[in-house]
């Protein structure tokens, strides 16, 4: 099936691992202009570059900085143009359990800022650009969100991470969809929500065995995500010749998990 993507512009946050880097790998495979933003290191995108070779651009940027994402599309438009597709897929998940009463101020302020006001920037700063732009590239646009399962059935211990990503799949994308056409008639907006995804980031948990009967117990395909499982679903989201009339749509892929296994044998022995 034809998706409409060959020539647009794509620019996908947190693209070097896991879920961005699959989301990456398949828009290039779709004939997108791809921006591949990173933080840290840019090493997992050079096979990219030998493959797809000028469909694709890294551009770095700390996402909390205000500066540095406004920076992050003017470099992003100075070779491809306007952004017509964004895929918010940055964030961070803090990996000690923390409940509420124990947690810092400072580790709430930290992943707040990490994982939603960083978005909050990068879709401002999108809808700025989509703003200046030709009725041509408006008629492409869409934004997706990369939300979690955290976000509908929360997470004991990570409380501030569940939080940002239930402000991300509700409040914010509810509202952005509104919005978003005041600016493009027919631009879009949806969530894609994971639940636990073989990523590089999940490898070592992922290992312990009780980890994968607590992320399993309640889900009937009774398997771990792979990063592609994710990635088919954005890229379909951000399509307009096959998502065209879907929009404020949170779109769960999580085998079908029907909630959190918050007991074990152990904590109901009276």
């Amino acid at each position: 099936m034809e998706l409409g993507l060959n020539g647009v512009h794509v620019l996908v946050t947190g693209a070097s691992g896991g879920i961005g880097l699959a989301t990456t790998h398949l828009f290039l495979k779709q004939g997108a202009k791809v921006s591949a933003h990173y933080r840290s290191s840019s090493a997992s995108l050079e096979p990219l570059h030998a493959e797809f070779g000028q469909s694709i651009q890294n551009v770095h940027a700390d996402l909390t900085q205000e500066n540095a994402v406004t920076q992050l599309f003017a470099d992003a438009s100075s070779t491809f143009g306007p952004v017509q597709v964004i895929i918010v897929n940055h964030g961070y998940w803090p990996p000690e359990d923390v409940p509420i009463a124990r947690m810092a101020l400072a580790q709430w302020n930290a992943t707040v800022s990490t994982d939603l006001t960083s978005s909050f920037l990068v879709l401002r700063a999108y809808l700025n650009g989509l703003e200046r732009a030709d009725a041509v590239t408006k008629d492409k646009a869409a934004i997706v969100l990369i939300g979690s399962t955290a976000g509908k059935y929360g997470e004991a211990g990570h409380a501030d991470y569940a939080a940002c990503k239930s402000a991300m799949m509700y409040g914010l994308a509810m509202s952005l969809k509104n919005e978003i056409v005041k600016i493009a008639p027919s631009g879009r907006v949806n969530c894609v929500a994971p639940g636990w995804v073989r990523t590089p980031m999940a490898t070592s948990a992922l290992e312990d065995p009780r980890v994968v009967y607590q992320a399993l117990a309640t889900t009937p395909l009774k398997k771990v995500a792979e990063p592609e499982d994710v990635a088919s679903q954005i890229v379909i989201l951000s399509s307009g010749a096959v998502s065209g009339h879907v929009t404020g749509q949170v779109v769960m892929v999580e085998g079908g998990m029907e909630g959190r296994l918050l007991n074990r044998p152990e904590d109901l022995a009276s």
